[in-house]
């Protein structure tokens, strides 16, 4: 591996970046808000699965195929957008239709946001290209384990910060829904907003340029 002082630094811009609130924690705070603490907690582990295809795809090179061939990093981009924002007008329109407090503990809804959170983060090619972009500059070639070992390490690490963050911030957003207590018209506004919130979420991803 690298040098300590390069370690230490790793360990110091990889808290900043999972402790930075982004859209990562958003859209955790958002399913937990909607649909409680089980489905938060559930969502968090979505994306920390999914975030291995990425750390995975990192080891083996295929993320730089974004860098290449753009055409490929906007599609997929589009791709992702669209299906947040999908899920952000179910669930603005699920509550105005019900017009009753959502079933948050129900496992069908926690299996389901552990499988759209997942979908979120495989689909989101920003964390392919963070990838490629940050662990490269704490590799050595010099190191007596392989480059590939490196690699696989040091994303390991930013997956399990990135998803401390996220129970972090599920553990907030479920004691915030706690407060609003089992008041209809706030449980409406809050899964409005809520919804509204995935969907702006992913017309940013849609429309980044960057």
């Amino acid at each position: 591996m690298a040098s300590l002082e390069i370690l230490i630094a790793f360990l110091g811009a990889t808290l900043i970046f999972a402790y930075f609130p982004g859209p990562a924690l958003l859209y955790t705070a958002a399913q937990t808000l909607a649909h409680g603490r089980r489905a938060g907690f559930m969502a968090a582990l979505g994306i920390h699965l999914g975030c291995y295809l990425h750390v995975i795809a990192a080891v083996l090179g295929l993320s730089a195929i974004f860098t290449h061939v753009p055409e490929i990093y906007a599609a997929l981009k589009i791709v992702g957008g669209g299906y947040m924002i999908w899920l952000g007008i179910q669930l603005f329109r699920q509550k105005a239709q019900e017009g009753h407090v959502p079933t948050a503990g129900k496992p069908r809804t926690a299996r389901r946001a552990f499988l759209d959170s997942m979908l979120v983060e495989i689909l989101n090619p920003k964390v392919a290209l963070f990838f490629i972009a940050f662990l490269p500059q704490f590799v050595s070639a010099e190191a007596a384990l392989p480059i590939w070992a490196q690699f696989l390490i040091l994303g390991t690490v930013v997956n399990l910060a990135f998803s401390s963050a996220d129970i972090i911030t599920v553990l907030f957003a479920s004691k915030l829904k706690t407060a609003l207590g089992k008041r209809q018209r706030w449980q409406n506004v809050g899964s409005k907003a809520c919804g509204a919130l995935l969907m702006g979420l992913g017309l940013k991803l849609a429309m980044d340029r960057g």
